[in-house]
């Protein structure tokens, strides 16, 4: 983490010979000296690195770019992610129209499923069997070892199921990212504004083999975040502990947010691990299924027996702002 940060302001004076021209933007952008935080902070667009990591029919463009902030660090946006790496397992499909394996109910999934597919993190532990829904990308680690990865990074809605042996206790690491078309500025062309930040969200289910439920996502899970933009408004953002708060920040689309600012912090090197120390870290914030928008998307709706449980019914779950905070971690420990 920086813990200082030194900005020279250099204030640049540009002519227009255009008659009526304007800055293009939708409003000024106060000043860095406004923040008082403890991020490192980036302005404009990132420098594109990958212009599209996944190419899916009807779905968005999910570039990775890398921000340079203002006190010289470098930071991978949405998210450092190892969809790419052959040794991180992909996730087998619940629901997923870039593969045409659209499921209409977990039995027809879970029947589809293949014995190899199993990931063996102790090999005389109990089953376990995951759904996931992720708005929009997931890496799930169980103890530290990689169990599987999000099969889209961006849209079109998805929907997951995972099988992993473990013995009890184990704990659930997950990297979410809410995934973002203008890189660096965490939003996407969107409600008529080219500049909008659209929201993030993630509910999971985990089942043993009785097909009994051992774990659902709510506000007893630890959530942190690593990533927060578009900022508008760098004095909107306030820290409180260890709590990342910006929901005093403005979420509106604009039609010129080339100005807009990103917050970076760093991730600790073992986040994922068992062992891990998340007791001073903020607990989830749960939202409904209607705040995530879930309604119309059949990745989650022709599930909802399984994540909508009568009687142990998963909540959406993220930190403190689902708009803004595009690169989130969050831990579990099932006993």
């Amino acid at each position: 983490m920086k813990s200082f940060h030194k900005f020279v302001l250099v204030i640049v004076s540009i002519s227009f010979f255009q008659t009526g021209c304007n800055t293009g933007m939708d409003e000024d952008i106060p000043s860095i000296s406004d923040y008082s935080g403890t991020a490192s902070i980036s302005q404009g667009f990132a420098t594109a690195t990958i212009n599209n990591l996944f190419e899916c029919s009807n779905g968005r463009e999910a570039p990775l770019g890398i921000s340079t902030a203002l006190d010289g660090s470098t930071w991978t946006v949405p998210a450092q992610v190892n969809f790419n790496e052959s040794n991180f397992p992909f996730a087998s499909d619940l629901y997923n129209p870039c593969s045409g394996l659209t499921f209409n109910t977990d039995t027809e999934a879970v029947f589809a499923l293949k014995d190899e597919d199993i990931i063996e993190v102790d090999p005389n532990g109990e089953l376990i069997t995951a759904f996931v829904f992720a708005d929009n990308y997931f890496e799930m680690y169980i103890n530290g070892v990689p169990v599987g990865k999000d099969m889209v990074p961006f849209t079109p809605f998805n929907s997951s199921i995972l099988r992993f042996r473990v013995s009890y206790p184990f704990t659930i690491a997950m990297k979410l990212v809410d995934w973002e078309e203008n890189s660096g500025l965490g939003s996407e062309s969107n409600q008529g504004a080219s500049f909008y930040p659209g929201d993030g969200g993630m509910v999971a289910v985990f089942k043993n083999q009785a097909n009994e439920i051992v774990a659902t996502t709510g506000a007893d899970w630890k959530a942190q975040t690593f990533y927060t933009s578009p900022i508008k408004d760098l004095s909107c953002t306030t820290e409180n502990g260890t709590q990342r708060l910006s929901y005093n920040c403005n979420t509106d689309g604009a039609n010129d947010g080339t100005s807009f600012y990103a917050l970076h912090w760093d991730i600790p090197a073992n986040w994922q691990e068992e062992n891990f120390d998340d007791s001073s870290w903020p607990n989830a914030t749960p939202y409904t299924n209607t705040e995530i928008g879930v309604n119309n998307k059949p990745a989650y709706t022709n599930f909802t027996s399984i994540f909508d449980d009568p009687i142990d019914d998963a909540e959406f779950i993220w930190s403190t702002n689902v708009i803004l905070d595009n690169e989130v971690i969050v831990r579990f420990t099932v006993e």
